[in-house]
This record gives C-alpha cells, structure tokens and sequence, in this order.
C-alpha cells in the first residue's frame, strides 16, 4: 500500500491522502483524476481495472484503492 500512497502523493502533492476518507464523493478528485490514477495502478501492479471496479466507491481513499488492487491481483 505505501507504493500506492507515494505514487498518489507525487502526482497529486496537494492532497493529503492520510486525512482524505471522501476522494471522489468530496470533490477532491476529479473523474480526469481517477482515469489518470485507474492507468498509473493499472501499469505498477500488472492488472487491469475492470469496469466493475470503475465505480466511485472504489476511489474514496488510499485504502479502498488498495482493497481494489488486492481483489485485482
């Protein structure tokens, strides 16, 4: 997971992933992010993001994106 959380801290630095429970729902992220995010883990962890997964919900924080891969791999 702390692979995961350094990639988002570097692309996005203004965000403060530790505190944020509400990504998508929240307006922290926009659905440009989430494609650009849904290709950077597609490309680290040799998976791909089904359209099932592509849902809000899975992108709420650093450890719903990391239940996602962990079902994925």
């Amino acid at each position: 997971m702390e692979e995961l959380k350094k990639m988002l801290e570097e692309k996005f630095p203004n965000i403060d992933f530790d505190a944020e429970k509400a990504l998508v729902s929240g307006g922290v992220l926009d659905s440009l992010q989430v494609v650009e995010i849904i290709g950077e883990i597609e490309d680290m962890f040799d998976i791909s993001v089904t359209m099932e997964y592509i849902q809000p919900d899975y992108f709420e924080s650093v450890e719903t994106m990391w239940d996602m891969i962990e079902e994925l791999q």
